[in-house]
């Protein structure tokens, strides 16, 4: 920590240090309800949410990286958190975290973080659609004070009986009609026309606006239990690490650092691109989070990665280095320690709005119709990853997007032109083939041999063929070598040298 502080500027304009003083501020006031929100949507104590907050703060927002990124709890893990809880136990979480944690260490000190950028945007884009569906389906319960059901196609199942308790009232209206006020408030806030209040940010008046209305109207909603940090913090023991020798364990450690990892460097290019100062080192940011990650998971904490909505208001809030991270991680620490009680007012439901609104904005619905009409492949990569996080987990389902858009970049590199014409030799048919011959266009190019006369010489070009696979290679000699169907007719002749 001491040397990380080595790298904030010790000289300071008493400008800058007053404008990352105000920038600090803001992005507190915006992290509190959702670093609490994210907690609670994980099936952990709220206070973990802040811990994480504030070690993303304190120590990442120290290190070398990134200026302006600002990191904690992110809705994006939610689901993957959510899982491991539930399989696995709350104790583990820790393990998983830390572990996670060396393990973006060691990818950003043998330079890594640059091989992010070759993901497919098609899959970032459905694993965020795939992630915000499944944070809303899981909150719209949260939003009537009920139980959600493991699984998206459970949850998907269970809406008709909660929309049935809320007819017979065996679920609160009362919480869902806070969760939707809240939604409301988050849908309105940003349009009021007075420019003042617009300065508060919009999750903190819904929450403040949502706390005040159940306690003056007593409303029979449930509360956040409240446990104080020391009562939260809960490193793992030898038996926690023991237990990630389970080929499940594994999976999810590694789940939780390449996906953190992905959205951490996403969010980095996202953030570069609304300002002008220093660029990313993705290495370095690579290990700046898995340090922070390391002291997450020492603590029993929540996964961190870098935030979007709270680096873009640090951003838009006039930050000017990155104090104005490291002084947000102070603000958190100081509100969790000298207030945890405000903590335990706050209804679940209005989280569950806050996150229902959150999760609404990852789903790319505006950007849906263009893209089909454009680039209709990458929107069936975008959608079959969004439906496979959600029928199946989020590791499972960016495994089967890659595969599909695997697929689908070696189905459009792999063109084949098969042209016929007459040679100079009177009957004689050249058929010229071009391209890439894979598999993958290996029926259209046997339709179009096998639909030429075989009582006729024919000349097989292959010169203009950039690549044969094996499939294709011995096709091609299958059908070069096959009997003519003529008495006097030749062989097809093969000319030009085909490539390996």
């Amino acid at each position: 920590m001491l040397s990380a502080l080595k790298d904030l500027p010790a000289h300071r304009d008493p400008a800058v240090l007053r404008h990352d003083l105000l920038a600090s501020f803001v992005v507190f006031l915006v992290a509190v309800p959702l670093c609490v929100g994210v907690a609670v949507a994980s099936g952990v104590p709220a206070e973990l949410g802040l811990v994480t907050g504030i070690v993303g703060g304190l120590l990442v927002g120290a290190m070398p990286g990134s200026s302006f990124q600002v990191s904690g709890p992110a809705a994006g893990l939610t689901v993957l958190v959510y899982e491991a809880v539930r399989t696995h136990g709350p104790a583990m979480l820790g393990a998983f975290v830390l572990t996670a944690g060396l393990l973006q260490v060691a990818m950003g000190l043998l330079r890594l973080g640059r091989w992010f950028r070759a993901v497919s945007v098609a899959v970032v884009q459905g694993m965020l659609a795939g992630i915000g569906l499944v944070i809303i389906l899981s909150q719209l319960y949260t939003m009537a004070d009920a139980t959600a059901p493991a699984g998206g196609p459970a949850k998907i199942a269970g809406l008709t009986g909660l929309t049935g308790g809320l007819l017979t009232g065996g679920v609160s209206s009362a919480a869902l009609a806070v969760g939707a006020g809240t939604i409301s408030v988050l849908v309105l806030w940003p349009r009021l026309p007075w420019r003042p209040v617009r300065a508060v940010p919009a999750a903190l008046a819904a929450v403040t606006l949502a706390t005040a209305v159940v306690w003056l109207a007593e409303l029979p909603v449930a509360r956040l239990e409240v446990r104080g940090l020391a009562g939260v913090v809960r490193p793992p023991g030898t038996e926690q690490f023991a237990g990630l020798l389970a080929p499940a364990a594994l999976g999810t450690v590694l789940a939780f650092a390449l996906i953190a990892s992905a959205e951490t460097l996403f969010s980095a290019a996202a953030v570069d691109r609304l300002h002008h100062g220093p660029r990313t080192d993705y290495d370095k940011e690579l290990i700046a989070q898995g340090t922070g990650n390391a002291v997450c998971g020492a603590l029993g904490a929540l996964p961190m990665t870098a935030v979007v909505v709270r680096s873009a208001a640090n951003v838009q809030a006039g930050a000017r280095t990155s104090l104005s991270r490291v002084l947000h991680g102070l603000w958190l620490l100081l509100f969790a320690a000298l207030l945890p009680a405000v903590i335990g007012a706050v209804p679940p439901a209005a989280l569950a709005g806050v996150l229902v609104h959150a999760g609404c904005k990852l789903v790319p619905v505006r950007e849906l119709g263009p893209l089909w009409r454009e680039h209709r492949g990458e929107a069936v990569v975008l959608a079959v990853t969004a439906g496979a996080v959600v029928a199946t987990n989020l590791f499972e389902g960016v495994l089967l997007g890659l595969l599909v858009a695997v697929v689908k970049t070696a189905w459009d590199t792999s063109h084949v032109q098969v042209e016929v014409r007459h040679g100079r030799e009177g009957d004689c048919l050249v058929v010229a083939v071009s391209g890439n011959a894979t598999f993958l266009r290996l029926p259209r190019l046997l339709e179009a041999l096998e639909a030429l006369p075989r009582d006729r010489p024919v000349e097989l070009d292959v010169s203009g063929l950039r690549h044969v696979d094996h499939a294709c290679r011995n096709a091609l000699e299958a059908w070069a070598g096959s009997p003519p169907e003529g008495p006097k007719a030749p062989g097809p002749h093969v000319t030009g040298p085909a490539p390996g």
